[in-house]
């Protein structure tokens, strides 16, 4: 009998550990912080901007805080904590809820679709030829650059005149395009607190086979992480001018590229997210191209549906292209 009785003697889990924790009782603070990992991607909005912008700064990494979930699974499982298994799947349900649609395959292109392009060329690409070959290459109807200097600005026009016979550049932004172009003007979206020349932004309207489309090709202020926070005030000043822009364009569809520089969750943005449809499929990190960890290359549309985004391959720029698939209507 004493053998069977230690046979059948509980487990160490069931005894609990040294201090007589259970697995329900022990990793408690494991699950404490899986719950506020859940609640900073559900409740993103809450945290406040007031100082250093610590919500901006947030939501332009949204995506990464999925990673915490790994970093805390592996001590919750060391401890055999089921408190804290079951709390991480709190942020797992919060990060499928925004996220997880990005993951969804591409759905079939449609026949009236519009393949775009995007990119930052930068001033400082050395082979602006052997990108704008690469652009061409992805065989889109609109292509629309931004740091486009005057002395690399011939070879874009060399290189993409035979399959974009129009084009529409002010400043340091451009489109190019295989439809025609009417209505080309330059969109004033220059914060108050920049006195220098600064022309970062196009208006004008495309005529696709199915209907005229206004197209606004932007390059909002750069953002800076310092010791106060996040830098952004310029950025989200210009976004302001450009929602403004697109709310009084008189054309229904509208469609807008650029670099932004925030993502879709930033509120920076909030003036342009507000009123225009974002990517439905695809994350397409664009920037540092070395390492992405944000996409701040942005397509969005009005009276338009963006599909699949996705970041094609490096080029001489510190940021990808991406190319988004847009059905109109």
């Amino acid at each position: 009998m004493a053998r069977w009785a230690r046979r059948r003697a509980p487990d160490e889990s069931a005894r609990g550990d040294a201090k007589g924790r259970s697995a329900w009782t022990r990793g408690r603070v494991l699950a404490a912080l899986a719950a506020g990992t859940a609640g900073l991607l559900a409740f993103h909005r809450a945290v406040p901007n007031s100082v250093g912008r610590t919500g901006s700064l947030l939501e332009a990494f949204l995506p990464w805080l999925g990673l915490m979930v790994v970093v805390l699974l592996v001590p919750a499982l060391l401890r055999r904590s089921a408190t804290a298994l079951v709390a991480l799947l709190l942020p797992v349900a919060a990060w499928a809820y925004l996220f997880g649609g990005l993951l969804l395959p591409e759905a079939k292109p449609g026949a009236h679709d519009l393949l775009v392009v995007q990119h930052n060329v930068s001033d400082e690409n050395t082979d602006p030829a052997g990108t704008a070959r690469a652009l061409a290459g992805a065989g889109p109807d609109l292509i629309a650059v931004e740091e486009l200097v005057p002395s690399a600005l011939p070879v874009y026009e060399k290189t993409f005149a035979p399959d974009f016979p129009y084009r529409a550049v002010r400043g340091t932004v451009g489109l190019w395009s295989k439809h025609p172009l009417t209505g080309v003007r330059p969109l004033d979206i220059k914060p108050r607190g920049i006195t220098q020349t600064w022309n970062r932004g196009l208006r004008t309207v495309v005529h696709t086979p199915h209907g005229e489309i206004a197209v606004y090709v932007a390059h909002l202020p750069s953002v800076r992480v310092r010791a106060g926070g996040l830098a952004s005030s310029w950025r989200d000043e210009s976004a302001g001018l450009l929602g403004k822009a697109v709310a009084a364009e008189k054309l229904a569809a509208v469609i807008l590229l650029g670099d932004l520089n925030g993502t879709v969750d930033d509120r920076g943005l909030a003036p342009l997210t507000a009123q225009m449809n974002v990517a439905e499929r695809g994350l397409a990190f664009s920037f540092p191209a070395a390492f992405p960890l944000a996409r701040i290359d942005q397509v969005m549309a009005r009276s338009a549906t963006v599909g699949h985004i996705r970041a094609l391959p490096a080029t001489g720029s510190d940021h990808l292209p991406v190319a988004a698939r847009i059905t109109p209507g």
